[in-house]
């Protein structure tokens, strides 16, 4: 019986007991292990995944991977690098470090590890190596700051990973912290827009999402304020498109908006930059904008305003209302 086999197709890890109720051998099981197709990430475990992948170091730890090292190991977006996420049992026993299965984790210095203690059960026979992907969702939504939050709710619900029922279900399970859920959107391309959104919103911008472009070209990423494009460039997509990011600017530029074009890298690396220069390219515009130095409740009730639609943008069904700016001469209706 090819034992790789079978573990590979019960979700990447099987026990002993298990794999000889499938039709296994000890003697499959040393011959796998000698030739390196499988692994054993705990005493009577076997895995097909290499020692270094992360839920191969979370069996080993003694759980299985959630948060945000599930989502990142499902491709998720991540902002910057994290400690490993394990979910175990309350009453798992034998926690061992995530690099060495002969090492207990109490005896460990800092193994870089975040153990969340979730449920009563282990997993009987075989193991996917993660919880399912609304736990680990959930853990993010409770534990990550707000902008990663709703990156990784921008992306589950990008790629369609949880449903319509799944996130209403989510929402509900948050309580206080559902307003997450209503900060994300199902139409962002990628985590530098999702970030420039929320961290723009959260200064006290009113940002649009994805709005239809009317000159013959596709949707822009950000309007700000009804007069501003925002496109976030990204080596994935923007690397060989030169030519048609500046036809796009200059569409953008046609029909009446100002045009900013950051990296990936500016919104990751420095931001600020990136928020003064579209500011600026507001106030060009005659639109003063207070920003807010705590951007959670921001984020929370972005500042709304209704704005004649420029020629070539298609105008909204529901125009919302305008909002009064604090200028130097006290309170004024734009």
């Amino acid at each position: 019986m090819d034992a790789v086999h079978l573990v590979a197709r019960h979700g990447g890890a099987l026990d002993r007991r298990r794999l000889h109720e499938l039709g296994a051998t000890d003697h499959d099981l040393r011959r796998a292990l000698k030739a390196g197709a499988l692994n054993r990430p705990r005493r009577g475990w076997y895995s097909t995944w290499p020692e270094r992948d992360p839920r191969f170091r979370a069996m080993r730890v003694g759980g299985r991977l959630t948060g945000i090292s599930a989502v990142a190991a499902l491709g998720g977006w991540v902002l910057d690098r994290h400690p490993l996420h394990v979910a175990v049992p309350t009453n798992a026993a034998r926690l061992r470090n995530q690099w060495r299965r002969d090492l207990r984790r109490a005896d460990a210095r800092d193994d870089n590890v975040v153990v969340h203690w979730v449920s009563l059960a282990h997993d009987r026979g075989s193991s996917t190596g993660m919880v399912e992907l609304s736990e680990a969702v959930e853990l993010v939504c409770r534990t990550a700051t707000a902008e990663q939050a709703i990156a990784v709710l921008d992306w589950v619900r990008r790629t369609g990973r949880l449903d319509r029922i799944e996130l209403a279900a989510l929402r509900e399970r948050l309580g206080p912290r559902r307003w997450l859920v209503d900060a994300s959107t199902d139409d962002c391309d990628s985590l530098p827009e999702s970030l420039a959104r929320t961290r723009l919103r959260a200064a006290g911008v009113q940002v649009s999402t994805q709005v239809a472009f009317a000159d013959g070209l596709e949707r822009i990423d950000l309007v700000l304020e009804g007069a501003v494009a925002v496109e976030v460039d990204g080596d994935e997509f923007h690397r060989d498109s030169f030519e048609e990011d500046r036809a796009r600017d200059l569409a953008i530029t046609r029909v009446g908006l100002h045009a900013v074009r950051p990296s990936a890298r500016r919104v990751f690396g420095h931001w600020p930059e990136v928020q003064d220069a579209a500011v600026r390219a507001l106030r060009e515009r005659g639109i003063l904008v207070d920003l807010h130095n705590s951007g959670v409740a921001q984020v929370r009730r972005p500042a709304t305003r209704r704005e004649s639609a420029p020629p070539g943008l298609r105008p909204r069904a529901a125009p919302e209302l305008w909002r009064r700016r604090r200028t130097a001469r006290g309170k004024q209706r734009e």
